[in-house]
């Protein structure tokens, strides 16, 4: 077994929020903590290279779709969080916008951060706030969480449950997928609805993604992925970052700290067997999730690139997962230079 691993590249966490959302602010992504999963420090011991970090407008209390107004007012602080840690972090992390930066970032040893939007609720329907965000650092934007919004439908929750809930896009909704294309924005298909996931098939001449979400097979929640979805994703030379929450990756769906590392295996496993290795990645959810105890937090990434080199991937299947799908991905949607 080697001692040296692959950078690790990751399609998603939750670890921004600490900054800007007031119930889970509390500590500084800048100093080591025995609280949450991800900050600076611990993130450089389990070579974590970078990854999305995902600005989310949390919920109302009663449910009720999101205020734009609202919706704008948090991301604008979520923008201001991260491009705050990029000034505080003396070198240690950047905020990249394209390829060739991420790839120097991870060369200079330095954290390579991409600005992400968990759901669409801050954009406009003339998409002016698309252009200006892209301009700030916007590049991976996931129409949807699991709540309807002006541009679709997500899915819930809810253990045993299909994906195949509610309608498709809206109209503005595929105006917001083309207006991504033409910019180089990726568009994320994690919590979107069966239906608004055909559509953006239909629609996107870009590689399909899905940041962090699981296999359906294996754990049957709305959030995961059927097998039809899995082959789209393949056909289109696209990529499943795969999700570390416990409750999308056992087949009971519950929370459970106890779940070994084996059952994430299992869906790495699955997928690389039914698509190939090349349409599988890391998608975490680091901090907006129950991790397995075995994991821990991004400290434990060298134990699950152990454990799927022990699960028969190799070497160059390591390094493909751990970031080189996503580079490639990433190169294939983005624009060469922003």
């Amino acid at each position: 077994m080697s001692n040296s691993r692959p950078l690790v590249f990751d399609g998603h966490n939750d670890s921004l929020q600490v900054m800007f959302v007031p119930r889970k602010m509390g500590r500084d992504l800048l100093t080591e903590s025995a609280e949450g999963h991800l900050d600076l420090p611990r993130a450089a011991a389990g070579g974590f290279g970078g990854g999305m970090f995902a600005i989310f407008v949390p919920s109302s209390p009663s449910g009720a779709v999101v205020d734009p107004i609202h919706a704008r007012e948090v991301t604008d602080l979520g923008i201001r969080s991260l491009l705050d840690l990029e000034a505080r972090a003396q070198g240690r992390l950047r905020v990249v916008r394209d390829v060739s930066s991420l790839e120097r970032a991870f060369q200079d040893g330095v954290i390579g951060a991409v600005m992400h939007f968990e759901g669409a609720e801050a954009i406009d329907p003339e998409m002016e706030c698309l252009e200006d965000y892209y301009r700030q650092g916007l590049r991976s934007l996931g129409l949807v969480w699991s709540r309807p919004n002006a541009f679709g439908t997500g899915v819930d929750f809810k253990s045993g449950g299909s994906p195949d809930q509610g309608p498709g896009l809206t109209e503005v909704g595929k105006v917001l997928v083309k207006s991504c294309n033409r910019l180089g924005i990726l568009v994320d298909l994690s919590h979107l609805n069966e239906a608004g996931f055909w559509d953006v098939a239909k629609l996107s001449p870009a590689p399909l993604v899905a940041t962090h979400s699981c296999v359906h097979k294996l754990s049957p929640s709305p959030r995961n992925l059927t097998d039809a979805q899995l082959d789209a994703i393949a056909a289109s030379g696209g990529i499943v970052g795969i999700n570390f929450a416990t409750l999308f990756l056992r087949a009971d769906n519950r929370s459970d700290p106890d779940t070994p590392l084996s059952e994430t295996v299992k869906h790495f496993r699955y997928i690389a067997d039914r698509i190939g290795v090349a349409h599988v990645g890391f998608g975490s959810d680091f901090d907006g999730c129950t991790l397995s105890r075995e994991l821990g937090d991004v400290k434990g990434l060298p134990r699950l690139l152990n454990a799927l080199e022990e699960a028969g991937f190799s070497g160059r299947d390591l390094e493909m997962i751990a970031h080189g799908n996503w580079m490639r991905v990433l190169r294939a949607t983005w624009k060469a230079e922003a």
